[in-house]
């Protein structure tokens, strides 16, 4: 029976829980999870807002206005192309030599690139040297991310209880959400209080070298961590077992269509937070001409409102399944992509913080489904690659390019914003097609191979 018409099973009661479940471990695995999340997304939205204001000018003031943001762009998306070969690589190590000792490596790379991007010389002190470090380094940050964003999620639901897997989910989501907001106060309290010119100078460097204390707390609280259980139970199987395990990306060979599935259900959320939180902040300041403290204030609310959603939909999806709680994220998205360029050409600053509210709540709301999701369409064996080859390649390809298509849309056409909402729209029913094919598989456990 193909794995499109597999029925849903109760619960076998031997095969509920793995014997090991601890819940002590699993709250230790959800704190570090969250915290590991939100240090790497925070350096992440970091550079996502200073690439769309600051660093045009700082790494390539050889470049016109408009090719200096282009290029600043496709930096932004060095770190993009990079997290799917993160991904490949630190998820065929998870699922081979355990979820664990993958995720202490991909932390310490993800702050120690962070730190140095912190410590760059500008394009004005060491020329074209600068803006080249700058894209080894986003590159290195990207792919510290492929493998630890979706390695986090499979640590964090094969540790949790059966009925919670969608809540634990959810909390580990509040990470991303979390980084957005504390991005948000330490760029607006810097615009704040230091003038231009030393915001420019030295002040831009802070959010990235104080990554450094957080980098310490995250190692301390990850140390902590044991290997999940399901892991644990998938190796001794296979250590009993005369067949060979497993080959590294055998989840390609075996369940493309899984891959190309997930790939597409992400896709929506991919593109539109990029257009959320980096494009809308080039073109709040650019095109409507609101001063910096104004556009870092916005995202600041909107990342606030939008905290709650993870979670209630991580515990939604342990209620009704994780299908209808992802279209539920997806349809709030849809409603966002359709309005928000006419809503915050308006001018109204309420209304405008309103609605990248709606857009950010509905990806959260997927974004707190989605770990358990993706882990329950695949076997313990291929689960962090496959999960990983989903979300890396759907911020590839529909996530990365966004800013630089908007960028050139709007400098190239007269109708920049009906072209940008139409791209969105498309990807929201893409990610509807897909999300409806794949398998609902909430009430099985996870330590049934499908």
């Amino acid at each position: 029976m193909s794995e499109l018409t597999t029925p849903v099973q109760p619960f076998p009661p031997q095969t509920a829980e793995a014997p090991t479940f601890d819940p002590k471990t699993a709250r230790t695995a959800v704190a570090s999870g969250t915290f590991g999340t939100a240090l790497e997304w925070f350096d992440f939205a970091v550079y996502g807002t200073l690439s769309a204001t600051l660093f045009p000018a700082l790494f390539f003031p050889s470049f016109d206005t408009n090719s200096a943001i282009l290029a600043s762009f496709a930096t932004f998306g060095a770190g993009m192309v990079a997290r799917p070969l993160g991904g490949i690589i630190f998820g065929a190590l998870g699922d081979k030599i355990g979820r664990r000792n993958v995720l202490m490596f991909t932390l310490i790379l993800m702050g120690v690139s962070s730190v140095l991007i912190g410590l760059l010389p500008t394009y004005a002190v060491a020329g074209l040297i600068a803006p080249t470090l700058l894209v080894v380094l986003r590159f290195l940050q990207g792919f510290a991310l492929g493998g630890e964003a979706t390695g986090v999620q499979v640590l964090v639901v094969e540790h949790a209880p059966a009925a919670h897997r969608g809540l634990f989910g959810g909390i580990l989501a509040t990470g991303s959400p979390l980084a957005q907001t504390f991005a948000s106060i330490t760029l607006t309290g810097l615009a704040m209080f230091l003038s231009k010119d030393d915001f420019a100078a030295w002040g831009w460097r802070i959010p990235f070298l104080m990554g450094v204390l957080l980098l310490v707390v995250g190692v301390f609280i990850r140390r902590r961590v044991e290997e999940t259980p399901a892991f644990k139970e998938n190796q001794k199987k296979a250590a009993e077992s005369i067949v060979p395990q497993e080959r590294a990306l055998a989840v390609i060979a075996k369940r493309p269509g899984t891959v190309i599935k997930l790939v597409l259900s992400w896709a929506a959320s991919a593109g539109l937070f990029w257009i959320s939180v980096t494009y809308a902040v080039n073109y709040l300041t650019k095109e409507l001409g609101y001063e910096n403290s104004i556009t870092f204030g916005l995202l600041l609310v909107a990342n606030l409102i939008s905290i709650p959603a993870a979670i209630f939909g991580g515990k939604l999806s342990d209620r009704i399944g994780r299908k209808k709680t992802f279209l539920l994220g997806l349809a709030l998205q849809g409603i966002a992509a359709a309005t928000m360029f006419p809503i915050m050409n308006s001018m109204n600053y309420p209304a405008s913080v309103a609605i990248i509210a709606v857009a950010l709540c509905g990806i959260q709301v997927t974004a707190g489904t989605q770990a358990a999701f993706f882990s329950e369409s695949l076997p313990t064996s291929m689960r962090y690659t496959g999960s990983a080859l989903g979300m890396t390649l759907a911020g590839l390809i529909f996530g990365a390019p966004i800013p630089f298509i908007a960028a050139w849309i709007f400098q190239n056409t007269t109708n920049g914003t009906v072209a940008l909402t139409a791209i969105a729209l498309g990807l929201v029913l893409i990610s509807v097609i897909a999300t409806l094919t794949l398998p609902e598989r909430y009430k099985q456990s996870l330590h049934e191979e499908h």
